[in-house]
């Protein structure tokens, strides 16, 4: 254990991204655990204030985040600095993220139904640092051979294609495809082959004209949506907690 661990994470320089992603996520969890707290109404916790002025978490956290983010690129990362820096800027991150919505919003949507955007954005943070953390890189450059490598030009042509992948599948509307295809080579290529979404980029400039292949992504993203909403729902509320019900607006009689 302790020849793995020198030679896949010291030796390669992994260990403050290892430190980050365990106190982004450390930080997520036990933030999410105070909030709900103080949402309920119970334990010692309770709404950080000054002058009357809410202070939401991701204050402090942009200050940690640019704390340690400048801190990392001043340290070494064999060192012990690199180390501290990472966890100051895996915290600061964490608050961040877990009130992404609110920035997004610029409103307090954190226990609303767009507040969900922020257990989102923190979920595919991990995974994408994960697996960064597992070996893979950008578009792909880490399965290039020494041969290809040395080929340049291969080398540009393997980057690009993948970095287009990843563009179309973007313009498709399929955003977390996207992203992880810009990290697991071929994965954007699903994205990039498939039907768009309808309303996104691609399906207003190639399906305007062509009633079928509309009516056929309408349907298919309906039966996809249909599919996997209760799931990720579901999900999400066991995450992150379950949002305020909406408020039942009343017609006006007048």
């Amino acid at each position: 254990m302790g020849h793995w661990w020198v030679r896949n994470i010291v030796e390669p320089g992994k260990l403050p991204l290892l430190l980050a992603l365990g106190s982004f996520v450390l930080t997520f969890v036990v933030t999410r655990v105070i909030t709900r707290l103080i949402r309920a109404g119970k334990g010692p916790f309770g709404n950080v204030k000054a002058g009357g002025l809410h202070i939401h978490h991701v204050v402090p956290g942009v200050v940690l985040t640019v704390v340690g983010g400048f801190g990392a690129v001043a340290s070494d990362r064999h060192g012990a600095g690199g180390a501290v820096a990472a966890v100051l800027f895996g915290i600061g991150a964490g608050l961040v993220l877990d009130e992404f919505a609110l920035i997004l919003h610029l409103d307090d949507v954190y226990w609303s139904e767009e507040g969900r955007k922020s257990v989102e954005v923190v979920v595919l943070t991990a995974a994408l640092v994960g697996l960064l953390l597992a070996g893979f890189s950008p578009f792909g450059v880490n399965d290039l051979s020494p041969e290809e490598l040395q080929d340049r030009g291969g080398a540009l042509t393997t980057i690009g294609m993948n970095f287009l992948f990843a563009l179309i599948a973007l313009s498709k509307g399929k955003a977390r495809i996207a992203v992880f295809g810009a990290v697991v080579p071929l994965v954007a290529l699903v994205g990039a082959v498939r039907l768009a979404r309808p309303g996104s980029p691609w399906a207003r400039r190639f399906y305007d004209r062509r009633p079928r292949a509309r009516a056929k992504a309408a349907l298919r993203a309906y039966h996809h949506d249909r599919r996997w909403a209760k799931p990720r729902r579901a999900l999400h509320d066991l995450i992150g907690g379950k949002p305020d019900p909406r408020p039942v607006r009343l017609p006006d009689r007048r």
